[in-house]
């Protein structure tokens, strides 16, 4: 599927079955999508401090807004998980001697994982899981 010409331009760094809600995993995915990476590390580190709220654009039902965005939170989880990611993709654009500082985040998806069972007092519930890929490309490649 990929050919050679692809895997010196991109780096890539996949997570499967990460225990976050899919929901937030998604926003935070559209906001981050298309930003330089320096960028996008600085906004998921003030969004794990309280300072920059991601803003809820499409799961937004009952929530509260925030100044200057409109509805917004602060899932910290997702955003400690994101931020481990990009940092991943950065270490093999590293590996892949790709300069670091002309990177942006091409592709960034969030898809539903493997739900399993757990099991507590209270019966069986399903566990939320959530697949992340991010592909990180030079500035100046179009393709």
């Amino acid at each position: 599927m990929t050919d050679n010409k692809l895997i010196q331009r991109d780096a890539m760094a996949i997570g499967r079955g990460i225990s976050i809600s899919t929901k937030k995993a998604i926003e935070i995915a559209n906001f981050l999508r298309y930003r330089d990476l320096s960028q996008a590390k600085k906004l998921l580190e003030n969004v794990i401090i309280g300072r920059v709220a991601v803003p809820m654009r499409r799961f937004n039902k009952d929530t509260g807004h925030r100044p200057g965005i409109g509805p917004g939170r602060y899932p910290l989880k997702a955003a400690k998980e994101f931020l481990a990611l990009i940092k991943s993709a950065e270490s093999n654009a590293r590996f892949k001697n790709m300069d670091v500082n002309n990177l942006y985040i091409h592709r960034l998806i969030a898809n539903k994982g493997v739900r399993n069972f757990k099991s507590g007092r209270q019966g069986r519930r399903l566990n939320k899981s959530t697949n992340l890929e991010v592909v990180l490309k030079l500035k100046g490649n179009k393709k």
